[in-house]
């Protein structure tokens, strides 16, 4: 029978939903949008249903998303954070409950639909089967939402006839069965129930019993369905409890790709909220800029940036030095300040007052930059660098500190070492005291733990593992044991007792800790280094899971072969031998160093047009243009302009500009990147193309918007250069504007400098072009880490290397592609910067294929943290507040 309801006569929710959904056998709903209030009218009728309630809901996911599940449950996750459910959690939190328990025991089941399918799912129907087994369907205007049900004015139509349900039942079938339709992913159940429980602390309660998750579970990266891989929150968390004791030591090494800046950025907050001492960041100045977004963007962290006179906040407000007696430079108005590594290796006095003042903690990126001049002499007391010299200081002034970097070792394994006597200023637990065998005895204390040496004698063994005796946690049964027996506290580090003067039971643990071979899985290096490898993350299974921690990437190489270097046209091979030509004559006859050595050849090497415009720039003696991320190095003092007076070399520049400009537009790189894109099918699975130089970026995204008009190509660079290019037109905007066009899959191609190779999620691309290789190795493995990285879409990723054949690039292509052995076993990293020592080691050395003791730590040392079900938040009005106190307060 046909029955008509109206809001003006009765109470819908009453008078009709709950009174036939009590004691219903089941419940189909077509409800439009997703709410938690789906519950507020309907609660405990949907709970005493004998059955299964589903809902059939609207989302913003892509159709073309739903093929590929992670990215659709990403986007869910997403769209579900910008309803801002913790501030409806705060209001019902009984209703966030009722809604858990019922999705989480499959009581409530939950499909969305993408909009861009059907449309809004306006149609608002419903079948109930009741008690008895009879069905009853109603359509009107009103959605599962407590105004729409109680507050509104609605009209509802309901009728028990065989061809009204069917045909309700119909609608409901089709949408429920589409294959566009998702699953509510598990992530937004169990946020449902952790907001069921949310409970908000100020920051004087967390400080009481802090711990990492409660700062950081409503962040940012967690609103954008990213999340934090397990490797990071391990590192964290292990980092913070030890501050809270004692302090942290520690050198981060974890490949590229896994995440550093991330781990750092969270290191930094969770120290500034816990004390209330200044937090300091050191990164290479090409690094500030991207630092301090990456704090803002991922973990909403205020910081400011000293830009060389003045500090600058995360809002772009700048604070000028007010004149009270205090050093400009420690007037910095955020507790956690970012300082240049460029301001300290040239030795400015901007940078003394730092050295005045204590730290809750000092993080250094980059950190290798920190480095011995008398390397050729390993057996010598370090003679450190402008760098190194100050973090020797900086670091007895802080409780903790963290370097970071990918390549701890590069030529020679003492660097290692260097970076752990950094470390071991002021704290006995990292090389002991200054007696320590490890100090004193530092080229054979790398040799044993090379491998390269052994100890015959136990009580000359004894001596090493004493000084510093490590802590307990890395091995409570036997360390621990140790530990209590000769009556030491957890803070202290070194024990005085002779081996013979040992009691027979603490002899027997510490022959124990020999025959485990101690040099191998406790020595100060081991302890000290945290090294992650992809692999390693990768083949290390998860118990509770059952699944390796990290989803394996592959990663298939195009361009790699001897004969796939590109073909110049004779009048651009002509100009590359001008340009060769010209190069060797700087060499000789100006003794130009660094840099300039090679800058033409470089660019000229990037593409004809970047080469074009250096030529001119050198010729017409303008300054040169340093791009986002050139390959200065800091310690190099750099003038913006080379002074060219020799008649050769003007001869070549301009054999070189005369070439370049009739045959710039022939560039076989563009060629190529238009063929890969368009027949090799790349475009479809999305694309980011790199080069070091803007004026490549520019000149392919010029080229590529006139060949695909209809495209949306972004430029994504340092300062105030990214935009989009659409049919040739090219409109400036915002980096974050970028960021979420790419995240939405509303632009699939763009072209970056190495501005974006730091800090940016690509994940939704699948292809990779590498239009110049950088010689910094890191630089190629940071690229690559923007699409290969959690939520990446597909399986395989594509990268193409492109090179002119018989360039200089293809000379480094030759080292960077050959398999370059560990230079010393103890970390076994590839170089920063390809220097000569390393053009000979090609192709001759062998590959380490037995695993390595960090592979060893890490596999037995990765383990499942769970920040995602916290429930005691840390109220983020104060948490804010206190970040952006000053130093001075």
């Amino acid at each position: 029978m046909l029955e008509r309801y109206s809001s003006r006569h009765i109470d819908l929710a009453e008078g009709f939903l709950n009174k036939h959904l009590r004691n219903a056998k089941s419940y189909d709903r077509l409800a439009g949008y997703f709410s938690s209030s789906i519950l507020e009218i309907a609660g405990e009728a949907i709970e005493s249903i004998e059955g299964i309630a589903r809902v059939v809901c609207n989302s913003e996911v892509e159709s073309k998303d739903v093929l590929v599940a992670k990215l659709a449950k990403q986007k869910l996750v997403r769209e579900w954070f910008k309803s801002k459910p913790e501030l409806k959690a705060e209001q019902f939190p009984d209703r966030f409950k009722k809604l858990y328990e019922l999705l989480k025991c499959g009581k409530l089941q939950v499909r969305v639909v993408p909009n861009d399918v059907y449309g809004l799912v306006h149609g608002k129907a419903g079948v109930i089967t009741l008690s008895d087994g009879g069905k009853i369907a109603f359509v009107g205007s009103v959605n599962e939402t407590l105004p729409a049900w109680k507050g509104n004015y609605e009209i509802l139509w309901a009728d028990d006839s065989i061809e009204s349900v069917e045909w309700v039942q119909n609608e409901f079938d089709f949408f429920w069965n589409s294959p566009y339709a998702c699953e509510l992913c598990d992530l937004i159940i169990e946020n449902i129930g952790r907001l069921a429980e949310r409970k908000v602390v100020s920051i004087e309660e967390w400080q009481k019993w802090p711990d990492p998750a409660s700062p950081v579970i409503e962040a940012p990266v967690y609103r954008e369905g990213f999340g934090l891989w397990n490797h990071q929150k391990y590192f964290v968390k292990m980092v913070f409890e030890e501050h809270c004791k004692d302090g942290a030591r520690y050198i981060l090494a974890d490949e590229v790709g896994l995440g550093k800046t991330a781990q750092l950025g969270m290191i930094a907050q969770l120290t500034a909220l816990y004390g209330d001492k200044p937090v300091l960041i050191i990164v290479p100045k090409t690094l500030l800029w991207q630092w301090q977004d990456e704090l803002k963007t991922m973990f909403d962290i205020p910081s400011a940036v000293w830009d060389g006179k003045k500090w600058i906040v995360e809002t772009g407000q700048e604070y000028r030095p007010q004149a009270n007696g205090i050093p400009p430079i420690l007037q910095c108005p955020r507790r956690i300040g970012i300082i240049s590594q460029g301001l300290i290796t040239s030795n400015s006095d901007i940078t003394k007052p730092l050295l005045e003042i204590d730290y809750e903690c000092v993080i250094v990126d980059e950190a290798h930059r920190a480095r011995r001049q008398n390397l050729n002499k390993p057996a010598e007391k370090p003679e450190p660098n402008n760098l190194m010299k100050f973090l020797l200081e900086l670091s007895q002034r802080t409780k903790t500190m963290i370097l970071a970097t990918a390549t701890p070792i590069q030529l020679h394994p003492v660097e290692g070492w260097d970076l752990l006597y950094i470390l071991a200023q002021g704290s006995p637990k990292v090389l002991g005291n200054e007696f320590s065998l490890w100090y004193q005895r530092h080229l054979e204390a790398i040799d044993l733990v090379r491998g390269q040496k052994e100890i015959s004698s136990k009580a000359y063994y004894w001596g090493w593992i004493r000084n510093p005796l490590p802590p307990s946690k890395e091995n409570p049964f036997t360390i621990g044991k140790l530990r209590r027996s000769l009556g030491m506290s957890d803070d202290e580090y070194v024990s005085y007792d002779d081996y013979d003067a040992l009691l027979p039971s603490q002899q027997d643990i510490v022959d124990e800790l020999i025959e485990e071979n101690f040099m191998e899985k406790y020595n100060p290096f081991i302890r000290h280094i945290v090294k992650r490898k992809r692999s390693t993350l990768e083949n290390t299974i998860d118990p509770e899971t059952g699944e390796p921690y990290l989803k394996k990437i592959d990663v298939l190489l195009y361009g790699e072969g001897d004969d796939e270097g590109l073909v110049l046209s004779a009048p651009l091979k002509k100009a590359y031998e001008y340009a060769e030509e010209f190069t060797n004559l700087l060499r000789q006859k100006t003794g130009a160093k660094g840099f300039y050595k090679t800058l033409l050849l470089r660019r000229m090497g990037s593409s004809m047009q970047a080469g074009l415009n250096t030529a001119k720039a050198i010729y017409e003696k303008r300054a040169i243009v340093k791009d986002d991320f050139s390959e200065d190095d800091e310690d190099d003092e750099m003038p913006d302009r080379i002074n060219i007076t020799g008649r050769d070399e003007l001869f070549c520049l301009e054999e070189i500009i005369e070439l370049l400009e009739f045959n710039k537009d022939n560039d076989p790189k563009l060629n190529m990147i238009l063929h890969i894109l368009k027949n090799m099918g790349w475009l479809e699975r999305g694309c980011i193309i790199f080069s070091e130089y803007f004026d490549t970026a520019w000149t392919v995204a010029q080229k590529l918007s006139s060949s695909l008009p209809d495209e949306r190509i972004a430029i994504y660079a340092g300062g105030d250069k990214s935009g989009i290019f659409k049919n040739g037109v090219y409109s400036k905007v915002e980096r974050d504007e970028i960021k979420e066009l790419v995240l939405d899959g509303k632009i699939r191609l763009m072209i970056g400098t190495d501005a974006a190779a730091e800090g940016l999620n690509l994940q939704t691309l699948g292809t990779l072009i590498n239009v110049d290789l950088p010689w910094n190795p890191i630089r190629l493995e940071q690229r690559q880490g923007r699409i290969r990285r959690i939520g990446q879409q597909f399986d395989k990723v594509y990268v193409y290397n492109l090179r002119y054949k018989d360039s200089i690039e293809d000379k480094i292509h030759a080292v960077l592609s050959g398999r370059i052995k560990a230079t010393y076993d103890m970390i076994g990293s590839l170089p920063e910067i390809i220097k000569d020592e390393w053009m000979e080691i090609v192709k001759t050395v062998e590959i380490l294929n037995s695993e390595h003791p960090f592979d060893i730590k890490y596999k037995d040392h990765v383990e499942k943290v769970d920040w995602e079900s916290c429930k005691r938040i840390l109220d983020n009005e104060q948490r804010k507040e206190w970040l952006m106190r000053g130093w001075s307060n």
